[in-house]
């Protein structure tokens, strides 16, 4: 049993519907419960729940402050190869954009990582492209040899892997992971993926499963908004989210959602979503889930991300690059997809001092 037999018996939930008829009545109810139930949550999502989003904000800060306190975890991105041979549609890395494709050579690794070093972070994510070729599972692990001198907690956002070779990374110094499904309605999935090994929906819906089973500390995952309808993409993630919680209860689960931006490319996303259904959602996972961490990346404009530091947030970027070498020298390279809030380390500390919360750099720390 995995996650991906939970997805077949959600598809027999007629969610419409059950947004439809859901009443302001229903949403005044359920606001202050102790558990919610999966019904619940997805009236959360509702427009009846979008009428009465300042009793639902109230009560998310109220949760978020019990179980987070004033802290906010600042991380920032590190790409290390654009690579790619997926053919996602919405993708900047995309295999058939003509792009300048890149790889940092291990020396190239060290100068980004001494750069980022010096704003004061202690957690990293790492990219990639989805290339096993260009960034196999060995190159991974030389640059994480390399990171683990400078950051306390490294999680990569790379191609999914197999049990044994996220024991391996874990092994090599990773703590983190954090694997978008991207989209989690399956037909639109198989539309936007028409080639290349992300083409197969179970063995990307399993890795969290996997990196759970090997050891990983921290999972994050969440669907790019934007693909498909937002209410049905957030509720399955909660799901997911609600299942891994239960599944691994000694790893810290967390959710993002990012929205589409502008890439290299052509693609406009079919379902967009606004301001006020990205933060009904994020409002709605925090009452759902109190114990998820909530991300916000620099997707979003610093105005809504400052907004939302009092409300849901625990996990924000800052200093992003989403550029092969960005910290450093990125010679020619694209993008994988236009950053919002450019704002500094530093200024994100002020930011969120600022706001009455703390900014956390360092959480963790490997004894290993």
């Amino acid at each position: 049993m995995s996650f991906y037999d939970e997805i077949i018996n959600l598809q027999n939930i007629d969610t419409q519907a059950s947004l439809k008829n859901t009443t302001t009545s229903k949403i005044a109810s359920i606001i202050d419960k102790p558990k919610l139930r999966p019904d619940d949550f997805l009236a959360l999502l509702s427009p009846a729940a979008s009428d009465m989003i300042e009793q639902i904000a109230q009560q998310a800060y109220k949760v978020t402050l019990r179980h987070f306190g004033r802290c906010i975890l600042i991380y920032t991105p590190m790409y290390l190869a654009d690579y790619c041979v997926n053919y996602c549609v919405y993708c900047g890395f995309n295999a058939s954009n003509d792009i300048t494709r890149r790889k940092l050579s291990l020396v190239e690794v060290e100068m980004e990582a001494h750069e980022i070093a010096k704003t004061g972070l202690k957690h990293i994510l790492i990219l990639t492209g989805e290339s096993r070729q260009h960034s196999s599972v060995s190159y991974i692990k030389d640059c994480v040899s390399i990171l683990r001198k400078y950051f306390s907690s490294i999680a990569t956002e790379i191609y999914p892997l197999s049990q044994d070779e996220y024991a391996e990374l874990i092994a090599a110094g990773v703590d983190g992971l954090t694997i978008y499904q991207e989209v989690y309605d399956q037909k639109i999935y198989a539309d936007i993926h028409p080639k290349g090994p992300k083409r197969d929906y179970k063995f990307r819906l399993e890795a969290p499963e996997r990196a759970g089973q090997a050891g990983v500390r921290t999972i994050n995952i969440g669907p790019l908004l934007g693909l498909a309808n937002w209410q049905q993409e957030v509720f399955k993630a909660g799901i997911h989210a609600a299942y891994l919680q239960k599944k691994f209860p000694d790893v810290e689960v967390s959710v993002s959602l990012p929205r589409m931006r502008p890439q290299c490319g052509d693609y406009e996303p079919e379902c967009p979503v606004s301001d006020s259904q990205l933060v009904q959602s994020l409002l709605a996972l925090r009452l759902f889930l109190p114990r998820v961490g909530l991300t916000i990346s620099t997707r979003e404009s610093a105005e809504l991300r400052d907004n939302l530091i009092p409300l849901a947030v625990t996990k924000m970027s800052a200093g992003s690059s989403t550029v092969v070498g960005g910290h450093t020298d990125s010679k020619d390279s694209v993008g994988q997809f236009d950053i919002s809030d450019d704002r500094t380390v530093d200024q994100m500390r002020k930011v969120v001092a600022a706001h009455g919360y703390k900014p956390i750099l360092k959480d963790w720390h490997d004894l290993t």
